[in-house]
């Protein structure tokens, strides 16, 4: 009963506030049109999407931008962030991450590892965007099976397409006091004759963050507690007792999180010649940097030594003798730092295309990306486990005039990567993944109807270096409709049938996992994974109002999940990769009402909304893990000349419906406060800013989170900071 008035009373703060703009939605012109929003990301965007977009540009990106690609997506209504500390989190569409949703650099995959475990970072740093696009449910048709829960494109103009009337900079520095973090990052465009350029860095350093109490929650403080009086009852040996005694207070970090800090820089090249009738451009980028692995147990690496040291004598034979390998472990328990990551990536990007290039073709794209990464997970002095992977995809797409009524476009998409992991932890073998797609989307006016539809075959093999191959032929197919309502009124529906295929990681994995701390075991007979997506989006928009409610039920065969076994093994608990029928569904509501209005200001209020359920049909505990709870936003907006300020409210409620051996989180809300002043020096732009983050300094614990327990966001936080144009 709980859930449903919480779902009632997010609606209302949606409904209510569309209710009280009433007056101003008499007053509005009726023909007002909607806002036409061209998403780089689907090449019919143009006409419209029957799918919901949001884009993320201009003063709503600055207001933000965070250190990790899913804290600055966290603003968008149906959007989380699992984070792994404040350098890591992938964004969370709809309940769905990881594999299910693909992170692109202008079109092209991020060729990174975030998606092989959660405390990978996603290569793509925030502060080099120009715009963030996010498309929300399936996009399989043209990104493939990876794109099976949405899209993240993020826009970084680094090929330019064309040939800027003037040079023109950019400049971003901020700071905070929370973790003393330092940032900044520039830009600089600019051509001549009949080539552009484009340049960007950026550096971003922070220190372990304060946090306002335990580093672990209370349920998780109570859980250890029970484990080591059933541990006690067992009986152990004295020097055992003496090592955890010495951890336990370790383990009780209070104030601050250890092993929150970060440090990273990157930034790119990119040159393009354009033409009168098309361009071809490259970029090459760098991107490295360590930053810490927050929520780890240090008395469990001192078991686990043991454990390696009694179990694995072969392997410590072949590396190290044992009484070299003994007096490691003495000295990692003293050191007691947490595991560092460290990682350097060079990526090499390539766009051409051509304007009317044969009759009946519009114009034709090809794109293609290249990555060569590597990281080490370091704990001590110890060198970890170390991750590479080479990678490249391309992709060519060609726009064509009507065919039958349809406008569209159709494309070949392929990809290869070369992936090991390397060490003592090496829980997956190194592994070749190859794909092949072929896409066709379309769009068709029935008079003021828009029909959308499109289809998609791909061919995914894996080949390990040890272990059975695989090989998935997917299939998938949708159709859209936008129907124009009157008075600015719109309603979008969308019917989706979309293939995945398992990732290595899923199949392969099998071993101990540092970061993580956990033993993961894949499972090589995994099939593919299949959704059945049905959404619908009703929207208004005018000068003074504008209203927004997306409902999506997702059916799955076969829906790939980690489920925690509640086994151990080396004193790991056994994570296992397991398959199985599912039901997610949801809805998001957003609203806002330019309540007032005067010759150099404006008042706004607006208000959203989000939920997701997400159960598998059949077992014992149906819920799925790290399922996001529902979230509710007030937000105010004052405008007066070159002075902004903006504060919002959020509330995040508890999610207690959770999966096995898996702990509930509290609610908790959030206050933010954003204040901005803008200042023209003839044609240079300054804007100065203060932004305050979690100002109630609350507890919060992000349930999409893989350490929600050991490792919350940052407490109170004031950032200040400038940007200038020129």
């Amino acid at each position: 009963m709980k859930s449903k008035f919480n779902v009632w009373t997010g609606l209302a703060s949606c409904l209510g506030l569309l209710a009280v703009a009433g007056e101003a939605l008499s007053q509005t012109e009726s023909d007002a049109a909607l806002e036409e929003v061209i998403v780089r990301s689907h090449p019919l965007s143009a006409e419209g999407l029957s799918q919901p977009v949001t884009v993320l540009a201009g003063d709503e990106l600055s207001k933000a931008l965070a250190a990790s690609l899913g804290d600055t997506l966290s603003v968008i209504p149906g959007v989380h962030s699992a984070s792994f500390g404040p350098a890591v989190g992938r964004p969370v569409i709809r309940g769905l991450s990881g594999p299910r949703v693909k992170i692109m650099e202008d079109r092209i995959d991020s060729l990174d590892v975030s998606i092989s475990s959660p405390d990978h970072v996603t290569t793509i740093e925030p502060f080099a965007a120009q715009s963030i696009e996010v498309l929300k449910g399936p996009s399989t048709l043209l990104y493939g099976s990876g794109a099976i829960g949405g899209v993240v494109d993020i826009h970084t103009g680094r090929i330019p397409h064309n040939i800027p009337e003037a040079m023109s900079a950019d400049l971003e520095v901020r700071g905070s006091d929370n973790a003393s973090q330092r940032a900044g990052a520039g830009r600089i465009e600019g051509g001549a004759g009949a080539f552009a350029f484009h340049v960007d860095g950026f550096y971003r350093d922070a220190d372990e963050y304060d946090i306002p109490g335990y580093a672990e929650s209370s349920l998780q403080r109570a859980s250890e507690e029970h484990g080591d009086e059933h541990h006690d009852d067992e009986g152990h040996d004295d020097d055992h007792d003496e090592g955890h005694d010495e951890h336990e207070g370790e383990e009780e970090a209070f104030g601050t999180l250890p092993g929150s800090q970060m440090q990273v820089q990157g930034g790119s090249f990119g040159l393009s010649f354009i033409g009168d009738t098309g361009f071809l451009g490259v970029a090459v980028s760098t991107y490295e940097g360590e930053y810490g692995l927050p929520g780890h147990s240090h008395h469990h690496d001192e078991e686990h030594g043991d454990e390696h040291e009694g179990e694995h004598d072969e392997h410590d034979e072949d590396e190290h003798d044992d009484d070299d390998h003994e007096g490691e472990h003495e000295g990692h328990g003293e050191e007691e730092m947490p595991p560092i990551l460290d990682l350097k990536q060079t990526r090499i990007d390539v766009e051409g295309g051509l304007e009317a290039p044969l009759p009946g073709i519009r114009n034709v794209n090809v794109r293609m990306g290249y990555n060569d990464y590597e990281h080490t997970e370091v704990e001590g002095e110890e060198g970890g486990t170390q991750f590479k992977t080479e990678a490249w995809e391309a992709r060519l797409e060609a726009t064509h005039h009507a065919v039958l009524g349809f406008e569209g476009a159709a494309g070949l998409q392929i990809s290869n990567r070369k992936f090991s992991a390397l060490g003592e932890e090496a829980f997956v073998p190194p592994v070749d993944t190859q794909s092949l797609g072929l896409f066709w989307v379309g769009q068709k006016s029935l008079g003021d109807i828009s029909l959308e539809t499109g289809l998609r075959y791909e061919k995914v093999e894996h080949d390990p270096s040890e272990g059975r191959a695989r090989d998935f032929n997917l299939g998938s197919a949708s159709l859209g409709m936008i129907i124009p309502l009157a008075d600015s009124w719109t309603l979008s529906g969308q019917v989706d049938y979309s293939n995945r295929a398992p990732i290595a990681e899923e199949l392969y994995s099998n071993g101990p996992h540092l970061a993580t701390q956990t033993f993961e075991i894949g499972d090589a007979s995994l099939d593919e994974e299949t959704a059945k997506n049905i959404s619908a989006n009703l929207r208004y928009s005018s000068n003074r109002v504008n209203f927004a409610l997306g409902a999506f039920s997702t059916d799955f065969d076969n829906f790939i999940y980690e489920a925690n076994t509640g086994l151990e093994e080396d004193e790991l608990p056994v994570l296992q990769w397991s398959q199985g029928d599912a039901k997610i569904i949801g809805m998001e509501a957003e609203a806002s009402w330019t309540a007032m209005t005067w010759s150099e200001g404006a008042l706004t209020l607006s208000a959203a909304y989000d939920l997701v359920e997400a159960r598998l049909d059949e077992g014992s505990n149906r819920n799925l893990p790290r399922i996001p709870p529902q979230r509710w936003t007030l937000t105010g907006n004052f405008t007066q000349g070159p002075f902004q300020a903006e504060a919002s409210w959020r509330t995040v409620s508890s999610q207690s419906d959770v999966a096995a051996n898996e702990l509930s989180t509290e609610s908790y809300d959030d206050l933010r406060l954003y204040v901005s002043y803008a200042m023209d020096f003839g044609s240079t732009n300054v804007d100065l800013f203060v932004n305050g983050l979690n100002l109630t300094d609350e507890e919060q614990r992000l349930h999409t989170s893989f350490i929600a327990q050991m490792a919350p966001p940052a407490g109170r936080t004031i950032e200040a900071g400038f940007r200038i144009h020129m």
